[in-house]
């Protein structure tokens, strides 16, 4: 994970905790200084995974390799015995994993939702050590994860799966557990009761490549869907279950206060 990640994330993490009192938030996006910048992603976040410009990632090598100040190492806060719940995370590399490790560092018990599609391969990656380097807190200790949920945030309850979705191999992972939105907010209700931190860190569009103008409506929707109303969702069925005081954040993009060429 490059320095500038983790930082940002920081920065993401930093302000769920200073979050007055939770009746959820259902607008907690970031000011537009503290959004990411045009040269820091591309027009799109896939579950979890933050796409960068060829540009920024050739810039973010030199500057890890050219004694970049290091990242901040946790939070100035203690989250002892605070529960957060982190949706989209795939592998090491997102801004989901940085704000659960930034989390983790204050001392908050994390739990994930995966994409489906995404979880084998990410549970065998965390069982084999391959994130085990990013998997390290300044004290020493070791990032652990409560519970790893399937989760596909597109699909609200299990009526609204087609056929050809929840019979695909692609969710097998998922298969007797449950995989929408409001099956694993009831699963999280029996695990853990209450939650004090709600993170909103996934998004999708089957269209993602192409330039607006080539959109076609129903990818156009899509995209909005996974990406947007999926907060929503989350915060209807997630809401309930967080305690007074606790937070909900979303991350979002820059395109959606500025015209980006493309």
């Amino acid at each position: 994970m490059n320095t500038q990640t983790f930082s940002r994330a920081h920065s993401l993490a930093s302000q769920i905790c200073r979050s007055s009192s939770m009746r959820p938030r259902q607008a907690a996006h970031l000011s537009s200084s503290q959004r990411m910048s045009q040269n820091t992603v591309s027009s799109s976040t896939l579950h979890g995974h933050v796409s960068k410009s060829r540009r920024h990632y050739a810039a973010t090598r030199a500057e890890s390799g050219n004694g970049a100040t290091p990242a901040p190492s946790g939070l100035a806060i203690n989250l002892t015995g605070k529960k957060a719940f982190i949706a989209g995370v795939a592998d090491d590399q997102g801004f989901g994993w940085a704000i659960a490790k930034a989390l983790a560092e204050a001392g908050a018990e994390i739990s994930l939702g995966v994409w489906v599609p995404a979880l084998s391969i990410f549970e065998t990656s965390l069982r084999r050590g391959k994130f085990d380097a990013n998997r390290k807190l300044s004290n020493g200790g070791m990032m652990e994860f409560s519970n790893i949920y399937p989760m596909d945030a597109v699909y609200d309850t299990p009526e609204d799966v087609p056929e050809d979705v929840a019979n695909n191999k692609r969710y097998a992972a998922a298969s007797g557990k449950g995989f929408t939105v409001s099956e694993v907010a009831e699963h999280v209700k029996e695990d853990f009761g209450k939650i004090d931190i709600l993170v909103h860190s996934l998004a999708n569009g089957p269209e993602v490549t192409k330039p607006l103008l080539e959109t076609s409506r129903r990818g156009y929707l899509a995209a909005l869907s996974a990406s947007s109303y999926s907060y929503v969702s989350m915060v209807q069925r997630f809401g309930p279950l967080m305690n007074e005081g606790g937070a909900a954040i979303s991350l979002t993009y820059i395109a959606s206060e500025r015209i980006i060429p493309g």
